[in-house]
């Protein structure tokens, strides 16, 4: 992760974040488009509804948009009855300069905004997977949260997790012989 600072709203309040906040735990870094707009409240909400399994994986999550950090609390003290999104419970950053999307890559240069992309960052502030749709596409908590499951318990366990993965399945071990046995298992038909 590259240098960064914006100011940002979390729990009533403007706050700085900078990618050192990043370090020591890990983090889901999930850009949108703009506030007050049709498929990011889906989204955001849908993130505030699962922030409990993203606080069980010891993952903070920062949603940034290009709004100023007044569009993001008022968005967030609009009822969500009205187009807003209520009380998250994350950090929203504002990048009215488009430094931090353009750090990550996922600035839309014809809408001015930024893609809607996720980035999975660990502890030690790498990025290990990402994820960037266009804009009229919404993302799948779901994946994100498996795919988190996945890094986590390759960095517990050292096992790769195959296709389809989902945590408490089996894995594999990173050589041939557990490719072959994973393999044997998933697919007996095919012997």
């Amino acid at each position: 992760v590259k240098p960064f600072s914006a100011t940002a709203f979390h729990n009533g309040k403007e706050v700085e974040v900078t990618e050192a906040d990043l370090k020591g735990k890990w983090s889901a870094v999930v850009f949108y488009p703009a506030d007050f707009t049709f498929v990011c409240p889906s989204e955001l909400i849908s993130l505030d509804k699962n922030i409990d399994q993203f606080t069980q994986r010891n993952v903070d999550v920062l949603a940034i948009s290009v709004d100023s950090q007044f569009s993001h609390a008022a968005w967030r003290n609009t009822p969500i009855q009205q187009g807003g999104i209520g009380s998250v419970n994350f950090t929203m950053v504002a990048d009215t300069s488009h430094e931090i999307c353009r750090i990550y890559g996922v600035e839309h240069f014809e809408a001015n905004v930024a893609l809607r992309a996720t980035f999975i960052v660990d502890q030690d502030k790498v990025v290990r997977a990402q994820f960037v749709n266009d804009l009229p596409l919404g993302r799948n908590i779901g994946e994100i949260l498996r795919t988190i499951d996945s890094l986590q318990h390759f960095e517990a366990n050292g096992e790769v997790c195959p296709m389809n993965w989902e945590k408490g399945a089996k894995a594999m071990n990173p050589d041939a012989e557990g490719v072959k046995s994973w393999l044997v298992e998933k697919y007996p038909e095919q012997q």
